[in-house]
């Protein structure tokens, strides 16, 4: 008799367990990890770069690591906060991995670090089927996205555990109707918190800090309606969802070949700040 295996759902569940390991591995030594996801320009970097700023103010023991597709660009910017940082280069991975992340923090993460930001890479599809071991899940859209981003995008949105509106300040000038997007996100996942921000302006600077503090110290999360099943709808995985969520995005993705047979990844860089120029 033949069996049929899913290699996409097998190779999700394989990161989960990894995850899971790796965060309670994290936990032992009293770091938690926040994955910020959002798509491309959304303003994710200015924002992450104002809050270390101001954890380092406060003598918040905080670090960073980024992803990027091929630029250190945004290392350099988050390094200004005089926190750590480690930029993690994908060579056109559009997404991390729990096993990337372990790799990237063996020997760098520093002892002591309370919280870590790892600035996903800019795509609200494929890294929302990886969980990378983190106890705050964060999807950002800026006010320039449109109010139906989260029905667009509904397995991003209907896992996160905080929503930040992003360029608040601008959102009279493009027309953004708050409303309508807090009614869109609800439709995918009820009951989560959605923040307003804007870098430029300050403003709500501040509260995704204070909420990753506050899972630091034992609060309880905001739990999905919208189950984990290590995999993502949009992306041709199988996912449990509630009934209300809408799906779309038909299309399948593989991503089995971006890895070596022994499960580490595939060309995937890191250097330290001050950024060092690649062959």
């Amino acid at each position: 008799m033949c069996r049929v295996v899913d290699l996409q759902q097998a190779v999700l569940a394989k990161n989960d367990e990894r995850a899971g390991t790796l965060r309670e591995e994290l936990a032992a030594r009293g770091t938690v990890v926040v994955n910020l996801l959002s798509s491309p320009g959304s303003g994710k970097t200015a924002l992450l770069e104002a809050e270390l700023t101001l954890a380092a103010a406060r003598g918040v023991p905080v670090a960073a690591l980024t992803a990027d597709l091929a630029t250190e660009h945004d290392a350099q910017r988050l390094s200004r906060a005089g926190v750590p940082v480690k930029q993690v280069l994908t060579d056109g991975l559009c997404h991390l991995e729990a096993d990337m992340l372990r790799g990237h923090l063996e020997g760098w993460l520093p002892d002591g670090v309370r919280l870590l930001f790892v600035e996903n890479v800019g795509n609200l599809v494929c890294p929302a089927s990886y969980d990378l071991g983190e106890s705050l899940r964060v999807v950002l859209a800026s006010v320039t996205e449109g109010e139906d981003k989260p029905l667009k995008y509904p397995t991003a949105f209907g896992l996160a555990q905080l929503v930040v509106v992003t360029k608040d300040d601008i959102a009279e000038a493009v027309g953004f109707d708050e409303e309508e997007f807090r009614a869109n996100v609800r439709q995918v996942n009820p009951g989560v918190e959605v923040l307003l921000t804007s870098a430029r302006r300050n403003q709500g600077v501040g509260l995704l800090l204070e909420r990753a503090e506050a899972v630091a110290e034992g609060a309880e999360v905001h739990r999905p309606v919208m189950a984990r099943a290590g995999a993502a709808a949009e992306d041709g995985h199988t996912h449990t969802h509630a009934p209300s969520a809408p799906l779309s995005h038909g299309s399948v993705h593989s991503h089995t070949g971006v890895r070596s047979p022994g499960g580490a990844p595939v060309q995937a860089h890191m250097s330290d700040v001050p950024v060092r120029s690649h062959p």
